[in-house]
């Protein structure tokens, strides 16, 4: 243990370190430049890092596994389009497709749906109990996904019919007389994929939750007197008035979680490990990677991800340039 925080120390000292000696180094050659150029140059000499470190740490890796992508299981032959056609033409692979896209339909707006509702709600406490309430609801965002998981493994631990039920919901179910459910096993209308949604929107409510009511807290009460003085109720006030002007940070919430949701891996892995009709696209990556060894097929799974991921973030860009112009 002591020689683990000696090397974080070191790690941390040197880092700093490191980067200090750097930028001063880029100054003075900056100062060597005559006249003018040393103003025009040293900006660029300070973004110099920054730009070299996501070149190598992010363009770089973006473009070789695209072209991996193209390439056979040990990266060696071109096979073309080969692992995408196979991949999108495998029925497991279409059902993990299918997964990943009821994840991004359900979670993200149920996880804004909730945020906002307990946002609203808590602003109505007493500023005491608003406080725990938010406090409450915001803890799980303290516990990563494989911690969230193991928790709800308890409460969804199925265990034969007479014996001790450890599970929550089957010592419910027990006790009211019916016979226990292995819950994440039930492939009825994908319920055990659903129940394995409920961790994440747990888990994401409270930041939704944070951002949206700060969001509620900065409508300007003129424009909610306006309105009931014009005869609103409070329901045709709040989506009338309020979500309207909220509205740039709803989409924010909802882009941010469904980033998130399209790279869920931990809590599927840790829970059912993508049996049972419950895989989704990153852990099947995993799996082909590093349970298969077919690192042409991960490549391309990765790719058809970044596809997929390319468009929300840009819709998000294209969000924040427009809150940024309204301000």
């Amino acid at each position: 243990m002591a020689i683990q925080l000696i090397n974080a120390i070191i790690a941390i000292v040197g880092g700093l370190a490191g980067a200090l000696l750097l930028y001063f180094l880029l100054n003075k050659l900056a100062e060597f430049l005559p006249g003018r150029w040393e103003d025009r140059v040293k900006p660029y000499f300070y973004l110099l890092p920054a730009v070299a470190a996501i070149g190598l740490f992010l363009i770089y890796p973006a473009i070789q596994t695209i072209v991996y992508s193209f390439a056979d299981r040990d990266s060696v032959s071109w096979v073309g389009f080969s692992n995408y056609t196979d991949l999108l033409t495998n029925p497991d692979f279409l059902q993990t497709l299918l997964n990943t896209v009821l994840w991004i339909i359900i979670v993200p707006a149920v996880t804004v749906a909730l945020g906002l509702g307990v946002a609203v709600l808590a602003d109505r406490l007493k500023p005491g109990s608003e406080k725990l309430t938010k406090t409450l609801i915001f803890l799980p965002m303290a516990i990563s996904m494989v911690g969230a998981s193991t928790i709800w493994k308890f409460i969804y631990d199925a265990r034969p019919a007479g014996e001790p039920q450890i599970g929550i919901q089957n010592a419910l179910i027990t006790f009211l007389g019916f016979n226990p459910v292995v819950w994440l096993q039930v492939q009825t209308a994908h319920l055990n994929s659903i129940f394995l949604m409920i961790i994440l929107i747990w888990a994401q409510v409270g930041f939704s939750m944070v951002l949206l009511s700060a969001a509620v807290k900065g409508v300007p009460d003129d424009t909610l007197e306006a309105a009931r003085i014009d005869g609103a109720n409070e329901r045709q006030t709040f989506f009338r008035v309020v979500v309207p002007q909220i509205w740039p940070t709803v989409i924010t919430v909802f882009i941010t979680v469904l980033i998130g949701v399209m790279k869920v891996f931990d809590i599927v892995y840790v829970m059912t490990n993508g049996n049972f009709n419950t895989n989704v696209i990153a852990l099947e990556f995993y799996n082909q990677l590093f349970t298969n060894g077919n690192a042409g097929y991960a490549a391309a799974i990765v790719v058809m991800l970044m596809i997929a991921v390319l468009p929300v973030m840009a819709y998000q860009v294209r969000q924040f340039r427009l809150q940024e112009a309204q301000r």
